[in-house]
């Protein structure tokens, strides 16, 4: 049997309303409080997930 690895990426998704001058001053001050834990994502906010897998190469000694 081959060994492999398999990534799992789960994707979390929030909304939130945030009063500002721009778009980007609005992404700002959004990425700020997140940072400062002031939005908390859980699973309640679970939007998707991904596998991928790829096959593990052998050393060359196992040949």
């Amino acid at each position: 049997m081959r060994e492999y690895e398999v990534t799992i990426t789960e994707t979390l998704e929030m909304t939130v309303a945030v009063e500002a001058e721009s778009r980007e001053e609005a992404q700002q001050i959004t990425s700020d409080n997140w940072k400062n834990g002031d939005y908390i994502l859980d699973a309640d906010h679970f939007k998707d997930v991904t596998f991928r897998t790829k096959g593990r190469n052998r050393d060359r000694d196992e040949r």
